[in-house]
């Protein structure tokens, strides 16, 4: 065996990179760049009505979306189901696995009699000891791998900690179809021995498969990689994890404006820490990354811790760099193909200067979207309700008494607002009886970056016209 660490990620293409798929693949990816290893990319796609193109490139976008890089080739197991089916007639030669001969109907009696009796559905083992030669005409048979009977199987987890399964529990499972497909707990253990995983880490929702897997791997005489299975991520109100608590797609969070620098951080610290850090960069947290940090208890997903990480990430990130985030960021949200279209040198130019301010007060990109919105806005600006009113109350006399000073100010922040202030004070007017009207007739809206960053990155021509057509 090789000494160095493998890791891999197994999602099955269901359309999207779900967030826990999402957390999954980070401490996959973490482990393994922590340790000098490898994590390989395997997309469980025997599911072939929903295992679309379209769905394995969504996963694969989200995870260069994340930041998150596989090793090597992505794998399809559905490619590989002809190993799949080899690995069952090798157990079936070593008298591991047999053929199942019963009927759907006689399947259903086995169901319908476990319900009246209140129990799990359980294989019954009738054809475990029969002789084939005794099977009725006519029947595909399925090939079940003979589980034992007695005993234990033990997983030492480094999560869960030892879990013990009584093998009396565990039945007969089927790992060959009677159509010859391979099912599940079979194909995952074959393509992650072939593959060379040292460490499975995934969700405890697979912990059941765990000790189905291990059996497998234990009549091949394999040996079976170490586990790691993280709680699940619930809402902020303890609940199973749905739509409404933030149970979607990574491409979701993207449109939503969050940075992948952020969601990488934030995901880190659902269900994983190291000791009270709660903002590190991603490589702090490879240096850091080891299982022993996931807790056992489930984490909760909550939306203002995020936006608020987010937000310190956006006020951090040089404005350069969020300008290019910006861009980036603009196709994937409600109307910013529209906005991009209309982003030449010039409103570039003035976007970079409008940077400062409105990184400031924006947790998103989505807000700061919305707060650039007076950089694009056409002559003569429609006011919205709130900015009516602030015209209504006094903001057009105001505004009049403004204009010959701000014509005769130079044009940069610190000229324009010490003109302001001055102002104010002559004429015993508080300033926001002057930011306010200003911000109305610059933006059409009440809330705006710092009125003098506006005026600044408007320039003189823009902002004095604006003025006058509000003065109309």
């Amino acid at each position: 065996m090789s000494s160095s660490v493998i890791t891999r990620f197994a999602p099955s293409p269901t359309g999207f990179l779900h967030i826990g798929g999402g957390r999954t693949a980070l401490f996959n990816w973490a482990y393994a760049r922590n340790r000098g290893g490898k994590m390989l990319l395997r997309i469980e796609d025997t599911d072939r009505e929903r295992s679309t193109p379209e769905a394995v490139d969504a996963i694969l976008d989200g995870l260069t979306w994340l930041g998150l890089d596989w090793d090597g080739e992505v794998v399809s197991q559905f490619a590989r189901a002809s190993r799949h089916r080899e690995v069952a007639e090798i157990l079936l030669a070593k008298g591991l696995a047999y053929r199942c001969y019963c009927t759907p109907e006689e399947l259903l009696a086995m169901r319908e009699k476990a319900e009246a009796e209140k129990r799990p559905l359980r294989y019954d083992g009738t054809w475990r000891d029969r002789d084939p030669a005794t099977a009725p005409a006519g029947i595909k048979p399925a090939i079940r791998f003979k589980a034992p009977q007695q005993g234990e199987t033990v997983i030492e987890d480094h999560v869960q900690s030892r879990v013990v399964i009584q093998n009396k529990e565990l039945d007969d499972l089927i790992i060959l179809r009677s159509d010859g497909n391979p099912t599940y707990n079979l194909s995952v253990v074959v393509d992650d021995h072939d593959m060379g995983v040292t460490h499975i880490i995934r969700g405890s929702d697979h912990l059941t498969n765990a000790a189905r897997q291990t059996q497998i791997y234990k009549a091949m005489g394999w040996h079976v990689p170490e586990m790691a299975h993280i709680p699940l991520i619930h809402g902020a109100d303890g609940a199973k994890l749905s739509k409404r608590h933030g149970a979607l797609g990574v491409e979701a969070y993207r449109a939503m404006g969050y940075l992948p620098e952020a969601m990488r951080n934030y995901l880190a610290r659902l269900g994983w820490s190291h000791g009270d850090d709660e903002i590190f960069s991603t490589e702090q947290m490879i240096s850091w990354f080891d299982l022993d940090g996931i807790g056992k208890s489930p984490s909760r997903f909550d939306f203002v811790k995020l936006e608020n990480l987010n937000g310190h990430y956006m006020r951090q990130t040089p404005d350069a760099d969020l300008l290019a985030a910006f861009l980036a960021f603009l196709p994937h949200a409600a109307g910013g193909p529209e906005m991009l279209a209309r982003i030449d040198s010039d409103m570039r130019a003035k976007l970079l200067r409008a940077m400062p301010g409105l990184k400031e007060r924006a947790k998103t990109l989505l807000e700061l979207m919305k707060s650039a919105q007076f950089l694009f806005a056409e002559r003569p600006i429609a006011l919205d309700d709130k900015a009516k009113q602030i015209m209504a109350d006094g903001g057009v006399a105001a505004l009049r008494g403004l204009l010959p000073i701000l014509e005769a100010a130079d044009w940069n922040v610190h000229s324009l607002e010490a003109a302001v202030k001055a102002h104010a004070e002559a004429t015993g007017t508080k300033l926001g009886k002057l930011a306010q009207p200003l911000r109305a007739t610059m933006t059409g809206t009440n809330t705006s970056p710092g009125i003098f960053d506006v005026l600044d990155v408007l320039g003189r021509e823009e902002s004095l016209n604006r003025i006058a057509d509000a003065l109309k």
